[in-house]
């Protein structure tokens, strides 16, 4: 009999002494060739022991085979805090990063289905108009011709060359697919001067620079309405002009083009809320009158094949969009068009099919990023890879997270190792392996507390293994709404010219499979109104120099605290300011670039990691400098500032709503970057929350959230309904749906099969009338 070759001994992951972030010399080996959840509370070190160490140095160590030229144009990444790693192979990260918010960004694009479309119509396609760059709406034509000098043979000639670029763009709206127009009342009151605010736009305060720069030109007293037309065109109007103020020498150009670059050249999506706000208010966005929203040029849309031209063809359905081009028959182009059908396929499988090509990304939620980016690895014939998958159940419904779990389990029978970090019980339930993570979360997690089976978790009495078989009840009574937000003729995207009441004063969720409508509705005739605060799924962007305490706004009224009681400046108690270190300018760390070798962190030897001058920790509040209030965690700091002797209301009231929403183990001072999704948007929800809205639409709060968990949220939800506010959910989580007082479900389907109310009620009633796919899989939940 032959022995086991030595090679076949490496079947595992071994890590030994991870210490990222919260992790506590954590050891573990994970079976390869197998799928292994990670689960445990949001914040106990999943991502931590997943993404930031196996992931980031399999990562590290492929890029160190790259030349040191190549390096140098690649991320440089320092090597996990971790003894030792061994077994590992190639890493595919699958995070639940939205995808990038460009305008010019498309599903086709994002997926390359639009470059093959593009060859697909330059040779197929009548009459033929030139290369594939002619279907881009993302190149301009452009053609040129004059003198040129050059060196030939060590002689000086001088040569007559033209030139021109065919390419697709729409020159009306670039490309866009949208031009916009101003409400000039929403850009500047008539009635005012500029001393007296007259400018409505953000950031335009006439106290700073703004105020020289337009002395320097206007008369600063004079209200608008008195104004000459050519005073007032050069206020909206006027071209970049090179201007001197006070001796500086500065560029001055009208309102109007300066917001068109400095606001209109980003993504909706990516812009800040209160910019958001703004935009929304002041500016009209139409489809482009040339091009009728489609970005390319009568010269692109001319170019067709069996009478589709490519812009055609992106506005179909996906799933629509397979079967047209399975019709292509050409031999020269079977290859390309063979490829092209498996990607569209893939859409299909992953339960994407509703989604057209000419969505831009930005609009995509979070789960349909997360599985767009999983396209391109669904046919890969590459095995024992490492596939890491971060909540791949985002966004879906839990008739589509059955599809989602034979996708993983086909990734893995093709021999692939795949770690995957979740939540829900429905996807940890396949899993040939667990490690679960805690016993709590931030410094109270970072341990394995469970490690083995499935069922082995069922009966471990960890925190995960007593709620994974959790289960709701159906409420024997529920709220009566006091009015109604009414919504006719919706028929954004895929409506169905939708009539629909949504209830007040109750929690009202909104339900039904992954694109069958349920955010244009609501996003889209909702949000928008008087009274509603909106908290979407949009990740909080947050550097090392961010935490909690500044993105929440809590660092300032405790600065000014720190100030009035010591008697100084309160830039003193910023370590992004005045107080800084000077030897870390404040970031607490010494980056040391080594070129292409990893970049060398090395805590600050000056302040100790402290981030602030020597100086200003002699300065204390309540008996504590200001170092030492940034490591409370949130939940001590509330103690902190209610107590009588260093009492903060403004920064008591703040951190009464991060631990209502179950964040009070989070330190004040931690970098926003190593929280996790959950954490985030529990962050973001308590900013909305502290808002005076009376109603709110949340757009999956479950996201990120443990089991255990989402009875907290459910609490905080009936708090605020409660109080006499609203609230709206846009949900997929069972519990939430079985705790709400009304549902809306929409579908039946996705796409062109859904975008229709296919119920109104109580959760009770869904269940009874047992119709919709909702309420088949509610009625299996609370059997």
């Amino acid at each position: 009999m032959q022995s086991t070759h030595v090679a076949d001994s490496h079947d595992s992951i071994r890590v030994q002494g991870a210490r990222e972030h919260n992790l506590k010399n954590v050891s573990v080996d994970l079976p390869k060739r197998r799928l292994t959840a990670f689960t445990g509370v949001s914040g106990s070190g999943k991502s931590s022991l997943v993404f930031s160490t196996i992931a980031a140095e399999s990562q590290r160590l492929i890029n160190e085979t790259y030349s040191a030229f190549v390096q140098g144009f690649m991320p440089s990444q320092s090597r996990p805090d971790v003894d030792v790693l061994e077994g590992l192979t190639t890493a595919i990260i699958v995070d639940q990063e939205r995808m990038g918010a460009n305008p010019r960004s498309t599903v086709g694009t994002a997926t390359d289905v639009n470059a093959m479309l593009r060859i697909v119509f330059s040779r197929l396609g009548s009459p033929k108009i030139g290369s594939p760059n002619a279907f881009s709406f993302n190149v301009a034509s452009i053609s040129g011709a004059g003198a040129v000098t050059i060196e030939k043979g060590g002689r000086t000639v001088k040569e007559r060359r033209s030139f021109e670029i065919l390419g697709g763009m729409c020159p009306k709206c670039e490309g866009r697919g949208t031009v916009s127009d101003f409400d000039l009342d929403e850009l500047y009151d008539a009635e005012k001067s500029l001393n007296d605010g007259a400018l409505k736009v953000p950031g335009y305060s006439m106290d700073g620079w703004w105020g020289r720069i337009f002395g320097d030109l206007f008369d600063m007293d004079k209200p608008i309405k008195k104004y000459s037309k050519r005073e007032l065109d050069d206020l909206l109007y006027k071209d970049p002009t090179k201007i001197k103020v006070e001796g500086v020498n500065l560029t001055y150009e009208g309102l109007i083009p300066r917001i068109q670059k400095s606001m209109l050249s980003k993504d909706r999506e990516a812009m800040q809320p209160h910019i958001r706000a703004f935009v929304d208010r002041a500016i009209v966005f139409d489809a482009c009158p040339e091009c009728g929203g489609t970005r390319l040029n009568e010269t692109a849309r001319s170019s067709k094949i069996d009478g589709r031209s490519i812009a055609d063809v992106c506005e179909m359905q996906i799933s629509d969009l397979a079967e047209w081009v399975r019709k292509i028959d050409d031999p020269g182009m079977a290859p390309l068009v063979a490829k092209l059908t498996d990607t569209l396929d893939s859409f299909v499988q992953i339960g994407l099919g509703y989604l057209s090509l000419d969505r831009p990304t930005g609009t995509l939620s979070g789960g349909e990023s997360q599985r767009t980016k999983m396209i391109r690895h669904l046919g890969s014939p590459i095995t024992d890879a490492t596939y890491v998958f971060d909540e791949p159940s985002i966004g879906l419904h839990p008739h589509d997270m059955q599809r989602m779990n034979q996708l993983l389990l086909k990734l893995r029978d093709k021999g692939n190792t795949v770690l995957v970090v979740e939540h829900k019980p429905e996807m940890i339930a396949i899993a040939d392996h667990v490690v679960d993570l805690g016993p709590r979360a931030g410094s109270g997690g970072g341990e394995i507390c469970f490690e083995g089976t499935v069922d082995g978790l069922r009966a471990s009495g960890t925190l995960t293994g007593k709620h994974l078989d959790d289960r709701a009840k159906l409420k024997s009574e529920v709220r009566q709404a006091n009015g109604t937000i009414e919504v006719r003729g919706a028929d954004r995207h895929n409506l169905q010219g939708v009539d629909v009441d949504v209830p007040l004063g109750v929690l009202c969720a909104i339900t039904g499979v992954a694109g069958s409508g349920k955010s244009t509705l609501i996003h889209g005739y909702v949000s928008g109104r008087e009274g509603v605060v909106a908290v979407d799924q949009g990740a909080i962007k947050g550097s090392r120099r961010s935490n909690p305490a500044t993105y929440t706004g809590l660092l300032d009224p405790v600065r000014t605290a720190f100030a009035k009681a010591n008697g100084v400046k309160p830039a003193l108690f910023s370590a992004n300011s005045e107080g800084a270190c000077p030897e870390c300018k404040g970031a607490g760390i010494i980056y040391t670039d080594l070129g292409m070798m990893a970049t060398m962190e090395s805590v600050c030897q000056v302040c100790d990691g402290k981030r602030f001058d020597a100086a200003v920790l002699d300065y204390t509040f309540g008996g504590k400098n200001i170092a030492e209030v940034l490591d409370l965690s949130m939940a001590d700091a509330k103690e902190f500032f209610s107590a009588a002797e260093s009492k903060v209301p403004k920064a008591a009231k703040i951190l009464d709503r991060l631990v209502d929403v179950g964040l009070g183990y989070l330190t004040l001072g931690q970098p926003l970057s190593t929280l996790s999704g959950g954490e985030r948007q529990r962050l973001k929800l308590a900013i909305h929350m502290l808002e005076d809205a009376e109603i709110y639409v949340l757009d999956e709060p479950t996201t990120g959230l443990h089991l255990a968990d989402v009875e907290q949220l459910l609490g905080l939800l009936d708090r605020l309904v409660d109080a006499g506010k609203s609230v709206i959910v846009i949900e997929h989580h069972q519990a939430v749906m079985a705790h709400a007082d009304w549902i809306i479900d929409l579908g039946p389907g996705a796409g062109s099969d859904g975008g229709t109310v296919v119920f109104e009620g109580s959760p009770a009633d869904l269940v009874a009338e047992g119709k919709t796919l909702t309420a088949q899989h509610l009625a299996e939940y609370v059997a």
